[in-house]
C-alpha cells in the first residue's frame, strides 16, 4: 500500500459544483469546488460580524446607557471588558472540546442564535445588574462562534491559504465594529439606545437558521489529505503542544497585548471623543466605522494575504509582520490623545485603525499548524481564552479604573490621559512578543504532530 492510499480524503470532482464522497470513510465531501469553499468562508464572516456588531454596539451607547442608568466608567469598563470576558473563555474551553468531537455547524447555529437573543434583551432592562446579566448571555454565546468557524475553515483550506482565508474570516471583526458604531451611533441619536439593541439584535435568529440549513460539515482533515483519528484527544495534551512551542507563548502574549490596545481602543474611543470634543454619535459613529470597521477589515485581510505569500520563503513572515505593525502604530496612537483637533486626532487614528488586527489570521493559522487536526477548536479557545482574559477582560476595565482615579485631576479630560497612558505601551510590548516569536516559529511549525 502506498503513502497516498493512506491519506484520506482524497476529494477531487471534474464537475466544479459536485460533492464527492471518499472511499476509505464513506463520507461526503461537500467542499470539492472553490464554490461551497467561499460559500462557507463567506457565511461564517457573516456570523463573524454578527457576532461583533453585537459585541461593539454597547461601545457607542456606552455614554447614553450610563447617563440613563448612573453608572461609573469602573462599571462600564467592567461590563464591556472583564465580566464578559470571563463567562466568554468560561465557556469557550467545554464549547471548543465539544467541537473537536461533534458537529461543528450545529455549534455554531446555536450560537449565534444564542447570542442574537440576548443583544435583543439588553433593550429592555432597567438596571445595571440587569444589564449585565443580558451581556454574560451574549458573551456566553459568542464563546460557541469562533473555534469551531476556526476548525471548519482550517479543514477546507489548505495550510498554504490558511492565513489568508483566516484572515478573511476576521474581517468579521471589523465589518461587526462597522455596522456595530454606523448602526449604533445613528439608531441611537434618533430612536435611543435600547431600541438599537432590539434592531441589531433580531436579524442574528435568522443568521442561525441560514447556518442550520445551508452550511455542511466538512470532513475533518480534508484539506490536508490525512485520516483523522476519531480519538478525543485530552485537553492537557493540547495545551502541553501548545506550551513546548516557544513561538506559541510569545505569540499568545503578544496577541494578547496588541488585543489588550485595540478593545481598549474600540471600547473607549467613541467616550474618549464625546467627552474631549464633543461630537455626537452619529457624526462619530460614521468617522469609527471608517476607520476601525473599514480600515481594519483592510489590514487583516492585507496582513494574511501578504504574510501568506511571503511565507512561502520565510515562515518567520507570519510573525514579523504583526511586529512591524505595532511598531509603526505607536507614535500614531501617542498623536490621536496629544492632538486639540477632533479631525486630526481621527486623521492619527486610521494608522493603527488598519494595524490593529494584521496579527489576527496569522496568529490563529500559526496555532493550528502547531497542533493535531483534532486539536484545532481547542487550540483556538486556549489561544481565544489568553487573548480575552487579558485583552477583553484586563484592557478595557484598566481604562475605566484609570480614568476614575484620575477624574478629580483631570475631569472630563481623565478618559483622554488614561487611553494616552496605558493603549501605546501595550502596543510595543505586543511588537516585541511577535518578534521573539519569530525566532523560534520556523522550528517549531517544522516539529508539530499530525
Amino acid at each position: 500500500m502506498t503513502a497516498q492510499d493512506n491519506n484520506t480524503p482524497k476529494a477531487t470532482s471534474t464537475s466544479p459544483s459536485a460533492a464527492t464522497s471518499d472511499s476509505a470513510t464513506g463520507e461526503t465531501n461537500h467542499y470539492a469546488s472553490n464554490g461551497a469553499k467561499y460559500y462557507a468562508l463567506g457565511l461564517l464572516t457573516v456570523v463573524y460580524s454578527f457576532n461583533f456588531i453585537d459585541r461593539q454596539l454597547l461601545s457607542i451607547l456606552q455614554e447614553s446607557i450610563k447617563a440613563d442608568l448612573s453608572l461609573s466608567d469602573s462599571q462600564l469598563g467592567l461590563l464591556t471588558g472583564f465580566a464578559f470576558a470571563v463567562f466568554y473563555v468560561t465557556a469557550g474551553l467545554p464549547i471548543a472540546r465539544w467541537a473537536d468531537r461533534g458537529n461543528r455547524r450545529n455549534i455554531i447555529a446555536f450560537s449565534v442564535g444564542l447570542w442574537s437573543l440576548m443583544t435583543a434583551l439588553s433593550g429592555f432592562v432597567q438596571n445595571y445588574g440587569q444589564l449585565l446579566a443580558a451581556r454574560i448571555g451574549v458573551g456566553v454565546g459568542e464563546a460557541g462562534g469562533s473555534p469551531p468557524s476556526h476548525s471548519i475553515i482550517s479543514d477546507i483550506f489548505p495550510p498554504e491559504q490558511r492565513a489568508s482565508a483566516i484572515s478573511f474570516y476576521s474581517t468579521g471583526v471589523n465589518l461587526g465594529i462597522l455596522f456595530g458604531f454606523l448602526l449604533g451611533g445613528w439608531i441611537n441619536e434618533f430612536f435611543g439606545w435600547r431600541i438599537a439593541f432590539l434592531v441589531v439584535g433580531a436579524p442574528g435568529i435568522i443568521i442561525a437558521l441560514i447556518v442550520k440549513f445551508t452550511l455542511a460539515e466538512p470532513i475533518r482533515g480534508l484539506s490536508e489529505n490525512k485520516q483523522v483519528s476519531t480519538e478525543s484527544v485530552p485537553f492537557k495534551e493540547v495545551l502541553s503542544v501548545l506550551w513546548n512551542h516557544v513561538s506559541f507563548r510569545h505569540m499568545a502574549l503578544g496577541g494578547a497585548f496588541n488585543a489588550f490596545a485595540s478593545y481598549s481602543t474600540s471600547n473607549w474611543t467613541a467616550s474618549f471623543f464625546i467627552r474631549t470634543h464633543d461630537m455626537t454619535t452619529g457624526e462619530l459613529g460614521t468617522w469609527l466605522a471608517a476607520i476601525i470597521g473599514l480600515g481594519g477589515a483592510i489590514g487583516v485581510v492585507s496582513g494574511g494575504v501578504l504574510a501568506d505569500r511571503l511565507a512561502r520563503n520565510d515562515k518567520r513572515w507570519y510573525m514579523w509582520l504583526p511586529a512591524i505593525a505595532g511598531f509603526v502604530s505607536v507614535p500614531f496612537m501617542i498623536g490621536v490623545y496629544t492632538v486639540d483637533s477632533a479631525y486630526l486626532a481621527l486623521a492619527f487614528a486610521v494608522v493603527p485603525g488598519v494595524m490593529f488586527n494584521v496579527y489576527l489570521g496569522n496568529t490563529i493559522a500559526t496555532t493550528h499548524g502547531l497542533v493535531g487536526l483534532r486539536m484545532r477548536a481547542t487550540a483556538s479557545a486556549i489561544l481565544f481564552l489568553i487573548l480575552s482574559i487579558i485583552g477583553l477582560g484586563i484592557g478595557p476595565w484598566s481604562v475605566g479604573i484609570l480614568s476614575d482615579a484620575l477624574a478629580a485631576t483631570y475631569g472630563d479630560d481623565s478618559l483622554r490621559q488614561a487611553m494616552l497612558y496605558i493603549i501605546p505601551v501595550m502596543m510595543f510590548w505586543s511588537a516585541c512578543h511577535f518578534y521573539l516569536a519569530s525566532r523560534t516559529v520556523r522550528e517549531d511549525l517544522a516539529a508539530a504532530p499530525d
